[in-house]
């Protein structure tokens, strides 16, 4: 399928803007990181027009859903939900650092969905009860939390790395200080998480009112519904912990590094669990 082998192209495109944004991190040059951004741009492009094309074809073929529905899809559409919310994130910021991080987690992501001999890629046909329009409400808003997840967690590993250089360290001494000052990332983190916990939020809800349509029940603690609430709550507890007690800086990363692996758990390892919510793959 056309598809396919555009997201073949996008993967190793995506793995080229990773290598420019980490030129621009090594030479301290422009030059890669406006190559970089370019590339992600088109990449990013290009990516939406095969996400449209297996939709079409889904139409075609008579399933008539969103390419959202399996593993396969679900890695292709983060994968192009992270490198949105880091363009975004970068034409707010005029900071490019964060590109090398939101190049990989793209290339990473997709990259397994178009090689992993485990991951199925073909369009099938959804089960009738999972029939219905919150499917897609559902998804990308999940999606787009995970995405900003994703890259909170690179803005703390960045917020460490910064840590271990001293304040006034110049270019002949490290890439460090190519990053944004800390108290800065810190910021950037606290909008970045929060932005994701309420996409995770109405995630949850448009879930819970799906599952009902489709179940009768708003809520089954089904394993990926308890691990989706766990992960909420790490996330509210971290704003909480910033909110109430001040909790800044180094611990505030390190529990965003904690919440982003109970993401992985909530996406990756329920999937070895029995449930309603298990991706095919």
């Amino acid at each position: 399928m056309i598809n396919n082998i555009i997201f073949s192209y996008v993967t190793f495109l995506y793995f080229g803007a990773f290598i420019l944004y980490l030129l621009m991190l090594l030479t301290g040059r422009r030059t890669p990181g406006r190559l970089a951004t370019m590339t992600l741009v088109a990449t990013m492009i290009a990516h939406a027009g095969g996400i449209v094309l297996r939709w079409l074809e889904s139409y075609k073929m008579g399933f008539g859903r969103a390419p959202l529905s399996n593993l396969y899809e679900s890695l292709v559409f983060f994968s192009w939900t992270v490198a949105l919310i880091y363009l975004l994130f970068e034409r707010r910021t005029k900071n490019k650092s964060l590109g090398i991080v939101a190049a990989l987690i793209a290339f990473l992501a997709i990259a397994y969905a178009s090689f992993s001999p485990s991951v199925n890629d073909r369009i099938q046909p959804l089960i009738p009860a999972l029939q219905s329009n919150w499917l897609i409400a559902h998804v990308v808003t999940c999606f787009l939390g995970y995405a900003a997840f994703s890259l909170s967690f690179g803005l703390s590993i960045i917020y460490l790395i910064k840590s271990k250089d001293p304040v006034h360290r110049g270019p002949e001494d490290g890439q460090a200080f190519r990053f944004p000052d800390q108290n800065v990332i810190d910021e950037l983190n606290h909008q970045m998480v929060a932005f994701g916990f309420i996409m995770l939020t109405l995630g949850i809800i448009t879930g819970s009112v799906w599952a009902h349509s489709a179940w009768g029940s708003y809520w089954s603690w089904d394993p990926k519904e308890t691990w989706s609430l766990i992960t909420w709550l790490v996330y509210a507890a971290l704003l909480h912990s910033r909110f109430t007690r001040g909790w800044q800086g180094r611990r505030i990363a390190l529990m965003n590094i904690f919440g982003f692996a109970c993401v992985l758990f909530t996406y990756f390892g329920v999937n070895y669990l029995p449930g309603l919510h298990s991706y095919a793959t």
